[in-house]
């Protein structure tokens, strides 16, 4: 069978495929290509750092010019030169070797020769690796899941706001319930959603450069006279990551797992939210903007299918599945280290992929939703039972001895239009004024205070995402 080029159509995984759209930012920040400018990034910025220091006699300081020609290696950094570090790599059969011999070769033709020792001085591969993937996962986070969950967010605001005072029958159980508004049930989601994005905004993103098995050996004995625990420190602080001093010659991943753990935390309040969705527009209280088009069955001409919320759905699952594992496994190595952490990361991409695309296919269903009023108006107007939970707690305000059970007994299990309520109230020793308070009550007027917590909530969502 010939072999076939490299695109959208024949690539293994769908999404550099089919979701290459939905993605497509985040390749600036998971690819192979990304993972090694921010290997070169880190190298440059280490050589720099060192040549700052003052602190040896034969790295004679840079001037300001020389510097910035230095940083134009990683500022500039193309796909060609991905490509030759790539081609160096067959020959040294190491990643991060080829990164620094590539760094060589540009420190070269800028006539700075006699520096090129300097470059990778006193590293392990590690401390290039973390501190790349630290900078990866932080810029995932601020540039690309934060903004994506900020807008979802603004997304159910949008909608729910409108709705805020829509009443609905709840379901517990999956049974009749007492009502809601719609508005109210997806701010919540709305404050769920929230809730995880601060925590992840907010999680602190760690490194190290402390050398083989993170003692600063050969540091040590290279240049006894250099406080090297301060020197390594202030590097890592100066990239915006936070120091780790104790590690072994990996930096242990225990922010990454707890990073991922939240990403999971707002993978599962979203999965919720689409199963909901989904099974409002199975029961017709939400109905789908039909699309010019587009093709619900290839059988059935009538259905616009509820494609957006279940592709989420499928992608969260392998989302979290991948989350999961990386959070369990990254933080367990063997002894001081072992590369199975290596492989592993490489799929942190695939993990965030599926959940960009989960975000991305629940707008897009948001987008079409329509309230049906009128469905969600008749099935409140069948539910008359609900008022039962007011009744009884009427009843025990009037002092009248085990109300519940002798409300239970007269409506469990059944169902009630107006005249059966009002017979029922007739039934009931109540006075003159709680008899005139409940007849005046509807399903559609028992919700409470939800359209009041419904604007609270949504308030609180939107201040949270501006002040971010």
């Amino acid at each position: 069978m010939s072999k076939l080029p490299f695109e959208s159509l024949t690539s293994v995984s769908p999404l550099d495929g089919r979701y290459r759209t939905s993605i497509r930012k985040l390749a600036n920040y998971a690819s192979e290509y990304a993972l090694v400018k921010y290997r070169v990034r880190v190298e440059v910025e280490w050589f720099l750092f060192l040549n700052q220091l003052g602190q040896f006699p034969d790295f004679r300081p840079l001037s300001s010019e020389q510097e910035q020609q230095c940083r134009e290696i990683w500022r500039s950094f193309s796909l060609q030169d991905a490509q030759e570090i790539r081609a160096i790599e067959t020959e040294t059969n190491h990643d991060v070797k080829s990164v620094e011999i590539f760094i060589r070769k540009r420190l070269a033709k800028l006539g700075l020769e006699e520096t090129t020792e300097m470059v990778h001085f006193g590293c392990t591969s590690e401390d290039i690796n973390n501190l790349s993937y630290a900078l990866m996962i932080r810029d995932i986070r601020n540039e690309v899941l934060v903004p994506e969950l900020e807008q979802l967010m603004s997304d159910i605001v949008q909608l729910a706001e409108p709705l805020v005072s829509i009443p609905m029958l709840s379901r517990t159980h999956g049974q009749s319930a007492s009502p809601t508004t719609v508005g109210k049930e997806l701010a919540v989601f709305a404050s769920r959603l929230d809730f995880w994005t601060c925590r992840l905004r907010n999680e602190l993103v760690y490194g190290k450069m402390n050398g083989a098995v993170g003692n600063y050996n050969a540091h040590s004995i290279a240049c006894p006279l250099i406080d090297w625990i301060h020197t390594g420190s202030t590097f890592v602080a100066l990239l915006g990551i936070e120091p780790n001093e104790a590690t072994t010659q990996i930096e242990p991943h225990d922010y990454i797992a707890a990073i991922l753990n939240t990403i999971k935390g707002v993978n599962i309040v979203l999965l919720d939210m689409v199963r909901d969705i989904w099974a409002y527009i199975s029961i017709g209280y939400f109905q789908q903007k039909r699309v010019e088009g587009q093709v619900g069955s290839s059988t059935m001409p009538h259905k616009v299918n509820p494609i957006d919320f279940e592709n989420s759905e499928g992608n969260l699952g392998i989302a979290n599945a991948l989350l999961s594992h990386l959070a369990e496994k990254l933080p367990v190595s063997r002894w001081q280290r072992d590369l199975s952490d290596s492989t592993a990361l490489r799929n942190l991409g695939s993990a965030i992929g599926h959940s960009l695309q989960s975000y991305q296919s629940a707008r897009r269903g948001l987008k079409k939703l329509e309230l049906d009023s009128e469905k969600v108006q008749t099935d409140l107007s069948h539910s008359w039972e609900v008022l039962s939970e007011a009744v009884q707690t009427v009843m025990r305000l009037e002092g009248i001895e085990d109300a519940y059970t002798k409300v239970k007994e007269l409506t469990q299990g059944s169902k009630f239009n107006r005249d059966a309520y009002v017979r029922l109230l007739a039934s009931l020793d109540l006075s003159d004024s709680a008899l005139a308070r409940l007849r005046q009550l509807e399903p559609s007027t028992y919700v409470g205070l939800a359209s009041e917590l419904a604007e609270r909530t949504l308030e609180k969502v939107r201040s949270s995402i501006q002040t971010r």
